[in-house]
């Protein structure tokens, strides 16, 4: 759909009937994900702190499962809840997250807490309860996979940033990790680190104030590069992967 950023699509994995679990459902991502991923025939397990949120997304045939990722129960009952739903599980989306802003000498104890709460210790519970699953996936002949996006601050650490720069710099060395310790499994490990995306994260920090940001890319575009990298079977999605994308503005 974007050949001017130069990758190729070779249709490995087919979403059409995949078993899909995606965290941040209600978010400016994981609806552009749940939509597109419905659209190709994905059999959806959704998740979002709202009932009311998930409701409005409108996808038939998804379950819908509110959800605390602060939790440390919820990992195992996300997965359980797709078993129930689909009979099975094949991939995972996290699109799920928080961001602060501000000095890192001016970043409270709690506000570092948070960010690793939930931007490190939730997606790790996830994979950790549903690593078994897809393996499971794989061993069917299925070709099952983890999405992370521990985005371009994971690689460009940035100050009035730092502690969500951290956190998610260890986002994507623990996602390396998994993909090299997961791959004998069958599972693939894929970490995206796309620059700035016009969702509503950066709006609702749990700290400080958002700085002046350029016009971020279309979250529609970056959802689209991501699901062919999952088809085309891609191991990696470094910022660079997301160049000649198009802005919001555009």
């Amino acid at each position: 759909m974007f050949p001017e950023c130069g990758h190729t699509v070779v249709d490995m994995t087919d979403l059409a009937g995949a078993s899909v679990l995606v965290l941040g459902a209600t978010g400016g991502l994981g609806r552009e994900f749940a939509r597109q991923l419905a659209a190709e025939g994905a059999l959806l397990t959704l998740t979002g702190r709202s009932m009311l949120a998930l409701d409005d997304l409108d996808i038939p045939g998804a379950a819908l499962v509110p959800a605390d990722l602060d939790d440390a129960g919820a990992a195992r009952n996300l997965v359980a809840a797709a078993h129930t739903a689909h009979g099975r599980l094949d991939g995972i989306i996290n699109a799920a997250g928080v961001v602060a802003f501000g000095a890192l000498t001016d970043t409270t104890d709690e506000t570092f807490e948070t960010l690793w709460r939930i931007n490190v210790m939730a997606p790790l519970r996830v994979l950790r309860a549903a690593a078994p699953s897809l393996a499971d996936s794989a061993t069917a002949g299925g070709s099952p996979f983890v999405v992370s996006l521990s985005g371009v601050v994971s690689e460009t650490p940035t100050a009035g940033i730092g502690a969500y720069s951290a956190v998610k710099a260890a986002v994507a060395a623990a996602h390396q990790v998994a993909a090299r310790e997961l791959r004998r499994s069958g599972i693939r490990v894929i970490d995206a680190r796309p620059g700035h995306t016009e969702t509503e994260l950066s709006h609702h920090p749990v700290a400080g104030e958002r700085p002046a940001f350029p016009v971020g890319y279309e979250p529609a575009a970056v959802v689209t590069r991501i699901l062919d990298a999952v088809r085309g079977d891609e191991k990696d999605l470094p910022s660079s992967a997301f160049q000649g994308l198009p802005t919001a503005a555009s």
